[in-house]
């Protein structure tokens, strides 16, 4: 069946599924502090995107911190245009599920959601997350200009020492320029918020993250 099958092989650009040229429909507020999903995001706000598994419990790991102004759930990293969860999860369009972060960068600097980043998964797995077979579950890290690009390799390449010296794997964190991002179903934001006892998927290698600060409880 064309959305059983948990594909570990990345399509190309010419294997994609095709899309559609308008999104799908999604919240217009996020469902815990009321701010808009797609903005306008106050001045100073700035982006960035994050994938570490399933993003359920990705998105509440990041909205729950300080300086977080608003979070959202989506797909991106691939080629195929304003996809559906169905479509991702077929392995054919390229994305993994992605958690948009919009945050105040005086308040928690980029080098802080770093840390959550790496201390919040385990980046070793390749086309993994736990029992979360596929490509959609991939890690991943899309930055939004050359200051995000630099903090997020040197974090990689400090974390990958700390990983080697307990005997882990190296990362197989995807770390490039973020292109566009598709908004996920509405049903999917803030999912863990309405519903509590849903499945999470949050774990981590125990290895402390060498950069920043603590992240707190």
């Amino acid at each position: 069946m064309l959305f059983s099958r948990k594909s570990t092989e990345l399509p190309t650009p010419e294997t994609a599924l095709k899309g559609r040229p308008d999104a799908i429909p999604t919240a217009a507020a996020h469902f815990v502090n009321g701010h808009a999903l797609k903005g306008p995001y106050p001045e100073g706000v700035e982006l960035t995107q994050v994938a570490m598994g399933c993003f359920w419990g990705v998105e509440r790991l990041f909205w729950t911190r300080p300086g977080v102004w608003v979070t959202a759930v989506g797909y991106a990293g691939g080629f195929t245009p304003n996809p559906t969860y169905e479509e991702v999860c077929s392995g054919r369009t390229g994305h993994t599920e992605v958690v948009l972060i919009a945050f105040e960068p005086k308040v928690i600097a980029y080098q802080d959601l770093l840390k959550i980043f790496w201390e919040g998964h385990d980046p070793t797995q390749g086309m993994r997350q736990g029992n979360d077979v596929g490509t959609q579950y991939r890690s991943a890290l899309y930055t939004y200009d050359d200051a995000q690009a630099q903090a997020a390799l040197a974090s990689r390449d400090a974390y990958d020492k700390a990983l080697r010296a307990r005997g882990f794997g190296s990362a197989t964190t995807e770390i490039k320029a973020a292109g566009p991002f598709y908004f996920a179903e509405g049903y999917h934001q803030q999912y863990l918020a309405k519903n509590p006892g849903g499945y999470c998927g949050v774990g981590g290698t125990g290895v402390v993250c060498p950069i920043g600060v603590g992240v707190g409880a």
